[in-house]
């Protein structure tokens, strides 16, 4: 999938702005599909009879395949030109999410940092994963590197720059005329 104009640029978002993703269901299969390619089949998201014993009474979903499909969700949370993941800070993992729980995003711009000339800007977000109660299960901060719209200008700089060398030799030429001239 290419950005479409849909897909916003650093320029286009403010610090302070905020977005809500859509809900998204946690099945059971997602919870077998994460273990199978993880490899993570501890027995609190896998064993039904051993996660009765449990003080949350059932299997829970894995902490990272939550993040995972929070991740997800984010991406249209606002729709963005991202480049790159850079780093996450301050993740915590405050209460258990189960099968038929639905999670949002809400997503707020906390700071941006232009960089090669605004053709890329660091923005570093903080990502409030919620369940259907409004119950915050995760939260912490994503830094990610977005396209600027200086490289949507590229073409139109190289063509100003032609502009101003074609004048600039106009006048040159223009001065040794009237010297001649003169």
């Amino acid at each position: 999938m290419s950005f479409t104009n849909m897909h916003l640029y650093y320029d286009d978002i403010e610090v302070g702005q905020e977005w809500i993703s859509p809900g998204r269901t946690v099945t059971q299969t997602d919870i077998i599909n994460f273990a199978g390619v993880s490899g993570d089949f501890n027995p609190i998201h896998m064993d039904h009879e051993f996660a009765r014993t449990t003080v949350f009474q059932q299997p829970i979903a894995h902490g990272l395949l939550v993040f995972s499909m929070a991740s997800g969700l984010a991406i249209f949370s606002p729709p963005m030109r991202t480049l790159a993941f850079m780093s996450i800070r301050e993740w915590q993992f405050l209460e258990p999410v189960f099968v038929g729980d639905t999670i949002r995003v809400n997503t707020k711009v906390l700071e941006k940092q232009a960089k090669s000339r605004g053709k890329r800007g660091v923005v570093t977000w903080r990502r409030q994963l919620m369940n259907q109660h409004g119950k915050i299960v995760q939260e912490g901060v994503i830094v990610t590197l977005v396209e600027g719209r200086k490289t949507e200008d590229r073409g139109q700089k190289t063509e100003d720059r032609r502009q101003k060398t074609e004048d600039r030799e106009q006048r040159t030429e223009d001065r040794e005329q009237k010297a001649e001239a003169g």
